[in-house]
């Protein structure tokens, strides 16, 4: 009796159910080291999503579930009511766009001119110095801030006035006009040498032979940069900007809180901030959830925006 084997499938959802199980086997040490992580995101990511009831319900802590009064949308119609809401919403739009543009162009710049010195040991010690403010608190870093901006001995009024630039020492910390400026330069000095690091180890992956053959055809060091460098980390630096457009509008309220004051509090309040003085504060729990719906929500919205964009036009995403 002839015995016929059955060719494997290629094709159809049935054929390739062995080719999965078999990969699962071949790795399934992988995915068991995965596993506590995955527990790790449900639990800390997505278990706490069912908190978003509230935004829906006029919540009083002590009830259950069931004992809640629905209300509906009835606390985002009051948000979207309070002219207080858009005051907040033009504060936390303008310094993410600021924060964003800066926190893109300081540290490319940086990472470009820093992987241009050749002297190793330099090198090492500039990245060193200038990451270190990182590990540094917002709480030492406000203070740090405060106090060079200050009017009593502040080291930028002490060289504006030595350079004639000023008579008087400016009061920094009370112009809500110069609040936005000094917060993103905050988060610049603090953050440009550790945004960085990704980039130099991109940097790192692009092969000598390309500066080589440059550097036979007369391409000098700046055009090995734009030309080299540059097109090099280019998925790098579209990775990282979908996911800050994605972030653009949560960019919470350590920095607003510590280097604001009530004289500028018109420029310093941000949605973080706003859901916990106008939620948490007054046992708003309800509305305090629709303002953290609302920001989840266009924070969504922004990434997917972003990342249609990147891809149609440069071919690069995320998803």
């Amino acid at each position: 009796m002839k015995t016929v084997t059955a060719e494997p499938r290629t094709g159809g959802g049935l054929g390739r159910k062995p080719q999965r199980w078999k990969v699962f086997k071949s790795q399934k040490y992988l995915y068991l080291m995965s596993f506590p992580f995955v527990i790790w995101v449900f639990v800390f990511q997505y278990l706490p999503l069912w908190g978003w009831t509230m935004a829906f319900q006029n919540y009083k802590p002590g009830k259950s579930f069931w004992e809640q009064k629905w209300v509906g949308l009835e606390h985002f119609e009051a948000l979207f009511r309070d002219g207080h809401f858009y005051l907040v919403l033009r504060n936390t739009l303008a310094m993410s766009l600021m924060g964003l543009v800066a926190g893109f162009v300081f540290p490319v710049m940086f990472a470009l001119l820093l992987n241009e010195v050749r002297v190793q040991a330099m090198k090492r010690f500039v990245q060193t110095v200038s990451y270190l403010p990182h590990f540094v608190s917002w709480v030492v870093a406000a203070g740090i801030v405060s106090k060079m901006l200050s009017t009593d001995g502040g080291v930028v009024n002490a060289i504006m006035v030595q350079l004639g630039l000023i008579d008087q020492p400016i009061q920094f910390m009370a112009k809500g006009e110069l609040f936005w400026g000094i917060v993103t330069a905050a988060d610049v000095w603090k953050e440009t040498g550790w945004n960085a690091i990704i980039y130099l180890a991109a940097i790192a992956g692009i092969g000598p032979e390309l500066y080589e053959a440059a550097r036979v055809d007369g391409a000098s060091r700046l055009k090995q940069m734009w030309h080299i460098t540059l097109p090099g980390i280019r998925p790098t630096i579209v990775v990282l900007l979908i996911m800050s457009i994605g972030h653009l509008i949560g960019i919470g309220f350590e920095k607003q809180f510590l280097l604001g004051n009530h004289m500028v509090s018109d420029y310093s309040e941000v949605l973080d901030l706003y859901a916990l003085n106008y939620g948490l504060s007054m046992g708003r729990y309800s509305f305090g959830t629709a303002i953290n719906i609302f920001n989840s929500v266009i924070s969504l919205l922004l990434l997917f925006i972003a990342n249609g964009t990147f891809k149609k036009f440069t071919n690069e995403s995320i998803m």
